[in-house]
């Protein structure tokens, strides 16, 4: 053959120049969503451990049967063991030997669809505490802490609880600043300098020491009832306004709630962070409100002034709950 056969063969020694592969942008951005992805799962997970868990709900003879929904006992104690003197000025928690309760509240969020109902119990409510004899329920905590409180309120109201958290001063008020303060409207001005409280009438956002002093004041005419429908107001606010898209959506908002809320609540030995969003999710876009009905406000030799139960509408409003069923409407309260 002569040599023009060879006019495409390659000369000795010659390398072809490597080829150069294109990057898929399809597998970049799978690269970048799986990062993304154990990211967010690493976070969950390190903030799942984190959280501050007590055996609150321990099993005993004659505790109530499992029963349909979701029931979560929710205590707000005065703690201020984790407070600096500056941060109790700041509060305006004062100073106070042991632990009480400032709310507890019990909590139905439904098997099926409907509203969850938000149920205040008053906390000079007279109930028996187990081993200690007729006191108010608030006395359960200082006897026993969690577990006693709860097993006090499964005594009282034949529902069992599933869930429990807990949380205090401090942690409450960062909450609400790692939301970015709550929206609150007020029909008149508000003031009691014993809860550091000075706010005005109409709409307002609160941030978190303001926050406090309005679940805390009883500067009312009727004192720990119109609290208590504070409190349950301003705790659905709270979980519309954790669980919005403005919130979640926004790093700046979500992750500090996240953490906020791994330094500041106690849960049961049982409960995950998942819990957590579940009874947010389950407060969020309105609950039914209600307070134990109230039958008297005597006062009990070596007790004080306590809160009696109407019996028989208690025994309807539990019994409801415990049926996973709609709350008496004759029972129910607008928020305020």
């Amino acid at each position: 053959m002569s040599a023009g056969h060879y006019g495409h063969q390659q000369s000795p020694g010659y390398r072809q120049a490597p080829v150069r592969r294109r990057r898929r942008p399809g597998r970049v951005i799978g690269f970048v969503l799986v990062a993304l992805l154990l990211a967010v799962v690493g976070m969950w997970v390190y903030v799942d451990t984190s959280l501050s868990r007590s055996d609150a709900l321990p099993d005993y003879e004659g505790r109530p049967a499992d029963t349909p929904g979701t029931n979560w006992l929710l205590v707000g104690s005065d703690a201020r063991d984790d407070l600096t003197d500056e941060q109790k000025d700041d509060l305006a928690t004062g100073d106070a030997a042991g632990r009480r309760t400032d709310t507890i509240m019990l909590l139905h969020i439904p098997e099926g669809s409907g509203k969850s109902t938000l149920v205040s119990i008053p906390r000079d409510s007279y109930v028996d505490i187990p081993d200690n004899g007729k006191n108010k329920v608030n006395a359960a905590f200082a006897f026993g802490g969690g577990p006693l409180l709860a097993r006090t309120v499964e005594g009282a109201t034949g529902i069992r609880i599933d869930h429990y958290m807990e949380v205090g001063f401090g942690g409450f008020a960062n909450v609400v600043d790692a939301v970015g303060g709550v929206e609150m409207c007020l029909d008149e001005p508000l003031k009691d300098p014993l809860a550091g409280l000075d706010l005005p009438a109409g709409c307002q956002e609160l941030e978190g020491s303001q926050a406090l002093g309005f679940v805390r004041t009883r500067a009312f005419a009727t004192a720990d009832l119109q609290r208590v429908q504070n409190q349950r107001a301003f705790l659905s606010a709270l979980a519309d306004k954790a669980t919005s898209a403005g919130t979640l959506l926004n790093p700046f908002r979500s992750i500090p709630l996240v953490f906020a809320a791994t330094d500041s609540v106690s849960v049961g030995d049982g409960d995950h962070l998942h819990h957590l969003a579940a009874m947010a999710l389950g407060m969020s876009g309105g609950v039914d409100n209600v307070t134990v009905p109230v039958g008297s406000t005597p006062t009990m030799p070596g007790v004080g002034s306590v809160v009696q139960w109407d019996r028989e509408n208690a025994l309807r409003l539990f019994g409801a709950l415990e049926k996973d069923e709609a709350v008496p409407a004759d029972l129910l309260q607008q928020p305020k």
